[in-house]
């Protein structure tokens, strides 16, 4: 690292032997309108006025890491928890683009969902965010995350890189987070450290060229390109930069940074593109790196000559759905192996094309299965926003909630009887079905605790 750009060699060793942690997360703003409710979530923290996280609207900083696990509010997608150099991808999309036209926005490197979920909180309504994760594993474990954040407007797609170029001039932004050796995280994950050697570092700068070029043809025409790391290496940083003008043919596109924010600004070698290095003994974060450029000449989309349109769901079958959401005549509905999923209409036209092109893991609200005379409803209909308020709820005390959590029964004694949502401080759990003698928990087997306190 002697000789980078802003690196401070005792200061560095002094943060990383200190045995400082840095804890940071963002609220979920489409859960957390009521202002009341907010300061609720963020009093069960911390008892302390949390301080935020300078460059993210939504990003806190704790004073201390909690057991999320044993948080509903957690469970509730009322947050998430986020490095908080990380959130600055938040200020680079502010920077770059305007955020009040619909965008088609790809986050191409996404689990486990950080990024995707702060990008989504940003963007309108009527944009699209597909959030691709390359590894199955890791895709599943987005999906969840995705859903429990609720938003509609979001397609998990699990495919390579390469396989965005069937979309030539489809997006509007592409962020990759790309995978790096990770020594921008040696204070937060000591096996970081372990795995880190010269060799990952030129195998990782071999894979970032990769993947950009791989997915490169997917960005319009002018389009907006964020790129990052967790490595201070300048191979896998500033070089890349230099590969990017260029080999893509991009130009770089500085950002406005307030100097009280110590965040360092670097320049690569050959074309003198700016990059912004975090370092964690001058940021409150973790190692760090990010640039933005526009892509200079490109396609842009044309749709072919094919079905671009989504099977609807019948007449019979949506009207099933008013008991359950609101506006249900706003969204486009569907029916997808036998479940019911929930689209904004804005965004349908989209999505068809995605689905011809990709193998698409979830598209926007799962709403549940449809049996004979009702909806069956499904955990991502729970936690999204499109419930009407007029569903049947159950309000439960912390301790309810956590039994509910763990799929255990709650031992209430209930009057009402069919489906109810399981609130938490009016925060939606999930569902459960009330019978004369007993409670049927529906919190799906593979999210429930596991840990005892």
């Amino acid at each position: 690292m002697g000789g980078l750009p802003g690196f401070d060699e005792a200061a560095f060793v002094q943060v990383h032997t200190s045995g400082e942690r840095v804890t940071s997360l963002r609220i979920n703003p489409a859960k957390l309108q009521d202002p009341a409710l907010q300061e609720k979530v963020l009093q069960s923290l911390s008892p302390a006025p949390l301080s935020p996280v300078p460059w993210s609207q939504y990003g806190f900083y704790l004073l201390q890491r909690p057991s999320f696990t044993f948080d509903p509010f957690f469970h509730g997608g009322a947050y998430y928890v986020q490095e908080a150099s990380s959130m600055f991808v938040e200020f680079a999309m502010r920077q770059t683009s305007n955020l009040e036209q619909p965008l088609k926005v790809l986050d191409l490197c996404a689990a486990p969902g950080g990024k995707s979920t702060l990008l989504q909180a940003i963007i309108s309504p009527d944009s699209l965010l597909v959030s691709n994760e390359v590894i199955r594993a890791r895709a599943g474990l987005l999906a969840d995350n995705i859903s429990r954040w609720g938003a509609a407007n979001v397609v998990v797609t699990n495919n390579d890189p390469r396989d965005m170029a069937r979309l030539p001039g489809f997006f509007d932004v592409m962020v990759v987070d790309a995978p790096c050796s990770g020594s921008g995280l040696f204070r937060r994950d000591p096996e970081a450290v372990v795995e880190w050697s010269p060799e990952n570092v030129t195998l990782c700068n071999q894979r970032q060229q990769r993947i950009l070029a791989d997915a490169w043809p997917a960005l319009k025409e002018n389009g907006i390109l964020i790129y990052s790391t967790c490595s201070y290496s300048r191979e896998e940083d500033e070089a890349i930069l230099d590969w990017l003008s260029a080999e893509l043919d991009a130009d770089n596109i500085p950002l406005a940074i307030p100097a009280s924010w110590n965040i360092i600004t670097t320049v690569s070698d050959k074309r003198n593109c700016e990059g912004y290095r975090f370092y964690p003994d001058k940021v409150k974060g973790e190692g760090f790196f990010i640039a933005c450029f526009r892509k200079r000449s490109g396609d842009t989309w044309q749709a072919r000559k094919q079905k671009d349109s989504l099977p609807a769901l019948a007449k019979k079958d949506r009207e099933k759905l008013h008991p359950w959401i609101s506006h249900v005549d706003q969204l486009f509905c569907m029916e997808h192996q036998g479940e019911v999923l929930l689209l904004p209409e804005a965004i349908t036209p989209s999505v068809a094309i995605l689905q011809q092109q990709l193998y698409l893991r979830k598209a926007g609200v799962k709403a549940g299965q449809l049996a004979a005379k009702e909806l069956v409803p499904d955990h991502q209909l729970a936690m999204s926003r499109l419930l009407t308020p007029q569903v049947q709820k159950v309000a439960l005390t912390k301790d309810q909630a956590l039994q509910y959590l763990r799929k255990e029964d709650p031992a209430l004694q209930l009057s009402a009887k069919g489906w109810a949502l399981m609130e938490y401080e009016k925060m939606p759990l999930g569902w459960a079905k009330i019978l004369p003698n007993r409670i049927n928990n529906y919190y799906p087997k593979e999210l429930r605790i596991l840990k005892e306190i």
